[in-house]
This record gives structure tokens, sequence and C-alpha cells, in this order.
């Protein structure tokens, strides 16, 4: 179990985390989530020890990560997006280095990584003659060496082919049946595909921690309503369907540009409270006021719209109060 609480970290006069609190349990696929620069690489290296916390505690099982780093580290595989793999070694080569350099038996731990990541192919190649997605699966075998009760990976499938993608995310779904998993990646269909729960990182600040399946509901609007209306202005339409019941919001998008004639039109993006059915009111309404309906399409929020409205610069800390 890995408990993160009250970590502050400090560079100079930058404060790159600020006050992050979190635990997960054995058995989890987190995603740690977080726009460039928002603290997540820098709150991973904290949990795997690379880096000391300004202030604040993180316990590895229940041990102070701080006070004892060799103990809380041999629990811990760590995986960085640029893994610093010696390029110039045989695959089984290394890997006999990685294990008894960690006082594993080569001859136990080679054979069952090799199967478990998919080496079997390039176990006698150069490391630098492999590909990107070999690379990362070599890696990836590294820090399982030491058997750790939790794995932490960095970006895990960048700039890796969608075949590539698949194999490694297959491989970390089945690590992720007897190990704690954190995965932080910008590739957010990633996340719900792997992902039990997501914390979501952005200036410092955890601004999400919510079950994947729930993050869509509790942050944002769970379903859109795509418009496309003609007969008045953005304003003019936008007045009428916001005094329709179970509307959290209408914003301004693109009209479809397959609609032909002469007719000026307008593109609107409804937010709907919940699942409230809002489509016959809409079409009421607009009749009613004298507009013409020329589209209507139900959206469903995607992570992407959560992502973007809790890290953009205009988002309240009202995030953080919802766990």
């Amino acid at each position: 179990m890995i408990e993160v609480s009250h970590v502050i970290r400090e560079f100079g006069t930058f404060r790159a985390v600020n006050d992050v609190s979190f635990s997960i349990p054995t058995g989890q696929i987190v995603g740690l989530l977080g726009p460039n620069g928002a603290g997540k690489t820098t709150t991973m290296r904290m949990i795997t020890g690379f880096l000391a916390p300004t202030a604040g505690t993180i316990l590895i099982d229940g041990t102070d990560i701080s006070t004892a780093p060799v103990e809380s580290k041999r629990k811990i595989g760590y995986m960085p997006e640029s893994a610093p793999l010696y390029s110039d070694m045989i695959v089984e080569d290394y890997l006999k280095y990685v294990a008894e350099m960690q006082g594993k038996n080569p001859d136990e731990k080679i054979p069952e990584l090799c199967k478990e990541c998919g080496l079997k192919e390039v176990m006698h190649k150069n490391i630098s003659e492999l590909s990107r997605g070999n690379r990362q699966r070599v890696a990836l075998a590294h820090a399982l060496m030491n058997d750790p009760e939790i794995l932490i990976l960095d970006e895990p499938t960048s700039g890796l082919d969608p075949n590539q993608v698949e194999d490694v995310r297959n491989i970390i779904r089945e690590i992720g049946k007897t190990r704690t998993v954190i995965v932080s990646t910008h590739i957010l269909s990633e996340v719900e595909t792997l992902c039990s729960r997501v914390i979501i990182i952005s200036a410092g600040k955890v601004v999400a921690d919510s079950p994947t399946t729930e993050l869509k509901e509790r942050f944002g609007h769970e379903i859109s309503i795509k418009l496309t209306a003609g007969g008045g202005s953005f304003e003019q339409i936008s007045q009428a369907l916001s005094t329709i019941p179970g509307i959290a919001s209408v914003t301004a998008s693109a009209p479809d540009a397959l609609i032909s004639g002469n007719e000026q039109t307008t593109g609107l993006l409804v937010s709907v409270n919940g699942t409230s059915e809002v489509r016959p009111a809409i079409f009421k309404k607009l009749a009613e006021s004298g507009f013409v309906l020329y589209e209507m399409n139900v959206q469903k929020n995607s992570l992407e719209d959560v992502f973007h409205a809790l890290t953009s610069a205009n988002f309240s800390n009202k995030g953080e109060a919802e766990k």
C-alpha cells in the first residue's frame, strides 16, 4: 500500500508539488494524469525515493521511505519514460547483470521475465538494435526483476506503434492482477482501458481522485448534445435553450458543414445535468421560438473533456473536495 500525506516538493522558490495526499491499496491499477509541469513526475520520483519531499510523508506498506529507504525501495519497481538501458549489451547479458546486482538467481528469473514480457525473440540481440517497443519490454523486465509489490510506469507506451501499444497494455493488465501499478501517461484512452482509478494533478495539487467509471459523472457533465440550428443568432438560441430544466450550460460549437442552403446556421453544445432527457424539450422550445433545428446528436462526455476542464486555468479547486 502507498500512502502519500501532505507532500510538498520545492526547487528553490518554485513549489512543484503542493500538499498532495492520496493512498493506493494493493491490487489497483491507477492512472496518474496531469499536464506537462503539473508535478506528476516529481510525485512519482518521490514515491520511488529518487527525490526527498520538502515536507510531508510517504509510506510504503507502513514504512516511511525517508527513514527506511532500502527496505521501502525493495518493494518498488520503476520504469522511467526514457529507460536508462546499456545499449551496448546483449539483452540476455543485461538481464543477467540486473539479476545479479539485485541478488536474484538469473537462471530462475530471466526465463520467467522473458515469458512475462515477451522477450524470447530478442534475447540474443544487442539493445541498441531493438525497436522502441522491445526496449520498453526490456525496461519493464528490469523493473520487475526484484518481484516488486508496487510498479510505477512513466509513459510506458510513449513512441510505440499501435501493435506495440496493445502488447504493452496486455502485459500491464497481467501484472496488475497481482501488483499495485501506477501508470503516468498523456494517452487518456490508455487510462480508460487500463486503470480502475484516476488521480489528476494540476499545478502541483490533486484536483480529482475518482474511480475511472465515475470520473465523467463526478467532474463535469456526463452527456452533451450537439445542435445545429437556424433562424437566429447564437445569443438568441442560447437564451431560449437556457430556460429548459436539466440544461446546465450552452456553449458555441461549429455547425454541421454538410447542411446546405442559404440559411445561416449556428452550432451549439448543450451540457446536461446528469442523464436528464431534454431532447423533446429542446425540439419544442426551438419550434415555439421560431428557430429551425437541423441537427441534434447526443455525445458522451470523454475523459479528455474532463481532463481539460479540471486542468484549465479557469478551474477552481472544486474538484479537490470531491473524493
